[in-house]
């Protein structure tokens, strides 16, 4: 039996060996654009782990010193923590950046480039947060910070309208946006 240049049999007229050989190469060919796909989302996935790192190392050094400046007197801070209760694996959280003093916890979460969504997982976040330290007796004020390299608007604003102080990069350091009207959710 002749093929053709794609290896498919050729002749006059389909027949069910023609049409399984076609099948059969089609799904090869899926099967091997799927593995590429799966490879490009590991390298994107570790690309953008990257940019987060990036994002924490230009955020941590001065954060604690920019909310003292603003009168909360944290005396703590702590990076990269990954917080689990003990037989509970449902409570377990990660926190990027987190501020303590006496009365008040601020857990920081840090993306590149913060979106909505990074604000909804945050609020969980915090929800967790609080759960924890309601289990443990601890009450102290929970409050919560995004901070970026790039905020757009529209998430800033969100962000502030969550009860979420809003860090940004301004040049080699960073800022606390804090609107007029703005009033911190506590939880």
């Amino acid at each position: 039996m002749q093929t053709s240049e794609n290896n498919y049999p050729s002749g006059e007229g389909l027949t069910f060996e023609k049409v399984w050989a076609m099948f059969q190469e089609t799904d090869r060919k899926f099967q091997e654009t799927r593995e590429q796909m799966k490879e490009t989302d590991r390298r994107i996935g570790k690309l953008g782990n990257r940019f987060g790192e990036l994002a924490e190392h230009l955020v941590s050094p001065g954060i604690m010193d920019k909310f003292n400046s603003l009168g909360f007197n944290f005396s703590e801070q702590s990076l990269g923590l990954k917080i689990k209760d003990p037989g509970n694996p449902d409570a377990c959280t990660e926190v990027d950046v987190l501020l303590e003093n006496g009365d008040i916890v601020i857990a920081v979460e840090v993306k590149a480039k913060p979106n909505q969504e990074d604000i909804s997982d945050h609020i969980e976040r915090m929800e967790i947060l609080r759960q924890r330290a309601n289990r443990r007796n601890d009450i102290r004020k929970y409050q919560g910070a995004i901070a970026g390299a790039i905020f757009d608007e529209s998430v800033r604003k969100y962000a502030h309208k969550t009860g979420f102080y809003v860090i940004e990069q301004t040049g080699d350091t960073v800022r606390i946006n804090i609107p007029k009207d703005f009033t911190p959710r506590v939880w």
